[in-house]
């Protein structure tokens, strides 16, 4: 992988702002005419460094109005395999996000619901039938301050 230079900070901070800009539009805001731009964003995808584009929704205007946090921890006794539950809890369509976690833990997800209502049915229906699951700890997020699929840093 080529090292990232200055200008390809610009392009992945200009891609995070707007990932739908055409590579004219992409060009002239971070100063390079159309061919190396999109010769560099081509770099960056092959290389891995991008790794796709995709569509933020609001799910509250999806009817999915709260966002819960998850700590849930495992039975400890034989058969449970971390991941293997891990894999299973991302399969739910309410599961924004499952990470497997250091500490007192086994792993944290984020699931976004219809209410106090709507969590209720999905722990019932879905959470506390996955085989494995000793305890787990909610907490509703009453504001976001800052939601992002990855840190633009430059070094």
């Amino acid at each position: 992988m080529k090292p990232i230079d200055t200008l390809d900070w610009k392009i992945l901070a200009a891609l995070q702002q707007d990932g739908r800009l055409s590579n004219v539009q992409l060009a002239e805001a971070v100063g390079l005419s159309a061919s190396p731009c999109w010769q560099r964003v081509k770099r960056m995808e092959s290389d891995g460094l991008i790794q796709g584009y995709t569509t933020v929704l609001d799910q509250r205007l999806l009817g999915q109005s709260e966002i819960v946090l998850i700590e849930v921890t495992l039975e400890r006794h034989e058969g449970y395999q971390l991941e293997d539950v891990c894999l299973q809890i991302a399969e739910f369509p309410e599961v924004l996000e499952v990470h497997i976690t250091s500490g007192e833990l086994d792993c944290f997800v984020k699931v976004a619901c219809d209410g106090t209502r709507g969590y209720e049915e999905f722990l019932k229906n879905k959470l506390y039938k996955v085989p494995g699951i000793r305890s787990s700890k909610s907490s509703f997020s009453l504001r976001c301050f800052k939601s992002s699929q990855s840190a633009l840093i430059p070094t």
